[in-house]
């Protein structure tokens, strides 16, 4: 079955990412995808990057979403930033925007945020926003959750929003704001960190894998989630097994490889 990520984290040498790599058993670094895309047969995955990405040194295999944080809003860098957004959407390998709220502390639908969603608009790219509960202990929850993207995707109706972990662990209200708004999608990335047993993970954690199934179910349109893992946080295989016990069987091929194509234009 093929498969594209829709969300990697891809920075050799970053010293945070290279301790994530390894509390997972893993390696960020190129040789490894490629051994590991072709062991899980991943196809192409879609790096989340900060503004400062150097594309040069992408893998063929990979695209990417060009980033804006917190020092991009910043009132003496804000036109900057717009103008390397714009810049990045030339770039064929780029087929995104990542916003990373929470991280930020600032709210999505605030006006310093309009220009980005109006040139995504414009180059057509999706917009992904990080959502729900964080790697970071400093990052605020009331600007990640995911009640919030509602209010955006009525104001920005022609552009794609991609909600990253759906959410999570805020489900309910996710599924909701999901099935409500037409231009909102799903990555399911992040949801788990570390190293995974599938079969202890399904029987310790049976309760919280059947509210994923509900509120999953609940948008009843399978062609609006997109697989993910969010690597290096944890490993590809593993990841791919616990969906096959999560989306139905009818609908794996969209979730795991067409869903994602369709989106990010692949």
């Amino acid at each position: 079955m093929k498969v594209i990520d829709a969300h990697i984290h891809y920075w050799p040498g970053r010293p945070n990412y290279e301790n994530y790599a390894a509390e997972a058993g893993l390696t960020n670094a190129e040789e490894y995808l490629r051994q590991a895309f072709e062991k899980s047969e991943i196809e192409h995955a879609v790096v989340m990057s900060n503004i400062d990405m150097n594309t040069a040194e992408l893998p063929d295999f990979l695209s990417y979403c060009t980033g804006v944080g917190q020092n991009a809003l910043n009132l003496d860098q804000i036109d900057r930033s717009i103008a390397l957004v714009e810049e990045n959407f030339r770039n064929e390998r780029c087929v995104g925007l990542k916003i990373y709220a929470g991280y930020t502390p600032i709210d999505i639908n605030d006006q310093v945020y309009t220009p980005f969603y109006e040139l995504a608009e414009k180059y057509e790219k999706p917009v992904a926003m990080h959502m729900g509960q964080s790697a970071h202990p400093r990052a605020h929850l009331r600007y990640s959750h995911p009640l919030l993207m509602d209010q955006v995707a009525v104001s920005f109706p022609n552009v794609q929003f991609v909600m990253c972990h759906y959410g999570n662990p805020f489900l309910m209200d996710a599924a909701a704001v999901v099935e409500k708004n037409p231009n909102i999608f799903v990555d399911m990335s992040g949801l788990i960190a570390g190293s995974l047993s599938v079969i202890h993970y399904l029987r310790d954690m049976h309760g919280y894998v059947e509210q994923l199934k509900t509120w999953i179910h609940y948008v009843e349109n399978y062609e609006k989630f997109m697989f993910g893992t969010d690597f290096p946080l944890t490993d590809f295989a593993n990841y791919i097994e616990l969906f096959k016990h999560i989306i139905p069987e009818k609908h794996q091929e969209n979730f795991y490889y067409n869903n994602a194509k369709r989106v990010y234009k692949l």
